[in-house]
């Protein structure tokens, strides 16, 4: 079995997040509406067979790893994106928020997935809320900022969906929710991680500032059955 952060997708189906979806001992995946994801414990070539024979045709997947994705010939390839993993440096002295979030419920999934539809940071289906400690900052009674977890991994917890509507860039809402995620991970004894479009610029920087560093690439790749 690969290491958790090499890993993080089958990692987070066998410990933190197994009751969000299915599969065996070697393949598994999330919930259909819960998220695209599913991972592999060795991440072996025959590994997509025996996931094509436990998903419907037509299931759409997105699979994250290391390297280049091995050729396929039961799977279509939608959409490919070269990412990077970033790890927290736990020893850095963490700022407080500048604005406070409020936390996230069912009340708010359609906003939710509005805000995520607009700015694009990953899938965001009707149960992803399900990850937990999603939080928001409103204004005039409009979601104009979020973020939460996704993956937890083992030690580690990913902190995802960081999206800010764009007539409110550059109010420091992405700092805020981010500081205020960190806190609560950190304060459950867990390592923060996350994952990032290699070419996105001023996701990077604002990472960078707030105490990340590169862990090593991940790319992710939207597959769908044949």
């Amino acid at each position: 079995m690969l290491s958790p952060l090499d890993n993080p997708v089958f990692t987070a189906l066998v410990t933190g997040d197994r009751h969000l979806g299915g599969g065996n001992d070697r393949v598994r995946f999330f919930d259909a509406d819960v998220s695209p994801f599913a991972g592999f414990r060795d991440g072996l070539e025959a590994d997509f067979d025996e996931l094509h024979g436990l998903l419907p045709v037509g299931r759409s997947i997105l699979y994250a790893c290391r390297g280049p994705l091995p050729a396929q010939h039961r799977w279509d390839l939608r959409h490919a994106i070269s990412g990077l993993q970033f790890l927290y440096d736990a020893n850095r002295v963490l700022a407080a928020p500048t604005v406070e979030p409020l936390p996230l419920d069912g009340r708010h999934v359609t906003d939710m997935m509005a805000l995520a539809a607009l700015t694009k940071p990953g899938p965001f289906a009707a149960r992803t809320i399900e990850f937990g400690q999603y939080h928001g900052i409103f204004s005039e009674g409009m979601l104009v900022a979020m973020t939460g977890q996704r993956l937890h991994a083992g030690s580690y917890t990913e902190i995802s969906a960081v999206c800010t509507h764009p007539d409110h860039l550059g109010k420091g809402y992405a700092a805020s929710l981010l500081n205020h995620q960190l806190a609560i991970i950190l304060a459950s004894g867990k390592q923060p991680f996350l994952h990032v479009r290699a070419d996105n610029a001023r996701a990077i920087a604002l990472y960078e500032r707030l105490g990340f560093a590169v862990n090593g690439p991940m790319n992710f790749y939207f597959m769908k059955s044949l």
